[in-house]
């Protein structure tokens, strides 16, 4: 997403572009991974200690109301935000010991759900698919700390 499509969003909403939400915007945009308001609000504080929180806080939500930004809140009910892919559609592996987040396509699972649908005469607007369980990281500590004892 580029600042210019934030910034002609903003305006057909009637609001203004301020330099508090462009800060906003930019750290969120070259920030990687699914961030927690918390975490994108650290980040924000380190370019510019005078934004508050709830900027940050509202900034987020208006990305997410313009279709921007994409919440997401996985088992562990936290919220998360990550730029939102206009056209393209990802998957998420959520491991429940460390927390990581894998993002991953597969054609073949799209193309499986639609035909599911089909048959069902059933029309998509759109889905969430999150499997959770252990990272290769996790499992091989799990492992190895099942030998020492």
């Amino acid at each position: 997403m580029k600042p210019n499509l934030f910034r002609t969003r903003i305006s057909e909403e009637g609001l203004k572009t301020t330099r508090q939400r462009e800060e906003v915007l930019n750290v969120f945009l070259n920030s990687s991974g699914h961030k927690s308001l918390a975490q994108i609000y650290a980040q924000v504080v380190k370019t510019n200690p005078k934004i508050g929180y709830t900027t940050v806080y509202r900034t987020l939500k208006l990305l997410t109301r313009l279709g921007l930004a994409t919440q997401r809140k996985f088992a562990d009910g936290e919220a998360r935000y990550e730029p939102a892919s206009e056209g393209s559609h990802h998957d998420h592996l959520i491991c429940l010991d460390c927390g990581k987040i894998i993002e991953f396509e597969d054609p073949t699972l799209e193309t499986l759900q639609n035909g599911i649908a089909q048959r069902h005469r059933f029309k998509i607007s759109h889905h969430r698919m999150e499997l959770y369980g252990r990272c290769e990281e996790c499992n091989r500590k799990k492992r190895t700390g099942r030998r020492k004892s």
